[in-house]
């Protein structure tokens, strides 16, 4: 049985690289919503729709988990799908939260992330959560999206950005900053660079990676199989640039890609 994945689009995969590199004999099926996307201009009943469609197209194809991906649809979503499925259904947000509670000294934590998900204050609540005395520092940073797709992961333009966008995190003196969009790992090494090398960058996709292990081998439900595990990608559209930064993100080729009709995902 296979792990099933849901994104918005296409920076889920960066989830799927670390899940494939912790779980490297589980098969995994992605599904990009890539004709709907973005979740995070949409009202939260409709995310809430789409996630539940999106879960239940992966259901046929027999998976035993559900990662949530996208960061819109973990802040908004995951109490309605585990209301609804049986399966195990595991978001980026909570594992990135307590990755980033555990790794800061100074208790002072910066999040970066899309508009969306800075103004639903996804990670910080998470963070609250487990300690209110924690200080978030929030800055929505949406170029690094265009940026990351179009592979300018070390481009001059990238650098004066991420600069424009840091400074003020810089001067607050945080010492763990959590990268709150699925995309932002491309830019790691620039990220770093300009935040300051003694401050822990905080991947939600390796933080989920863990949770997700954890999960299927509480459950019982871990592969034994001693090969490699295969990835089947499902997307809602083909955008021309699909395959180019499809392989960008996943850090290696594709073959197929399967484009999923919207009208069959409404109907399932």
């Amino acid at each position: 049985m296979p792990i099933g994945v849901f994104d918005s689009g296409i920076g889920g995969l960066t989830v799927v690289k670390r899940l494939s590199s912790v779980l490297p004999r589980e098969s995994i099926v992605y599904f990009g919503d890539t004709a709907r996307v973005p979740y995070g201009s949409k009202s939260n009943a409709t995310v809430i729709d789409y996630s539940i469609q999106n879960t239940n197209f992966l259901l046929k194809k027999n998976v035993k988990a559900i990662v949530v991906a996208c960061n819109t649809a973990s802040s908004i979503a995951i109490p309605e799908l585990r209301k609804k499925f049986t399966v195990p259904v595991i978001g980026v947000i909570l594992p990135g939260a307590d990755m980033a509670y555990k790794e800061t000294r100074n208790g002072r934590i910066g999040v970066i992330g899309t508009r969306a998900t800075i103004n639903n204050n996804a990670y910080s609540n998470a963070i609250k959560e487990i300690d209110n005395k924690i200080e978030i520092f929030e800055k929505a940073c949406p170029l690094f999206v265009p940026i990351a797709e179009e592979g300018w992961t070390h481009h001059r333009a990238t650098y004066e950005i991420a600069e424009e966008y840091l400074k003020e995190l810089r001067e607050k003196k945080i010492d763990t900053l959590v990268l709150g969009c699925t995309h932002y790992p491309l830019l790691a090494d620039v990220i770093q660079e300009i935040i300051g090398k003694d401050v822990k960058l905080i991947d939600s996709g390796i933080a989920t990676a863990e949770v997700v292990r954890n999960e299927i081998n509480r459950i019982g439900l871990e592969t034994n199989s001693a090969v490699p595990g295969n990835l089947d990608l499902y997307v809602s559209d083909i955008p021309t640039t699909f395959k180019q930064v499809a392989e960008l993100f996943l850090g290696r080729t594709i073959n197929e890609v399967v484009k999923v009709d919207i009208e069959e995902l409404h109907k399932i």
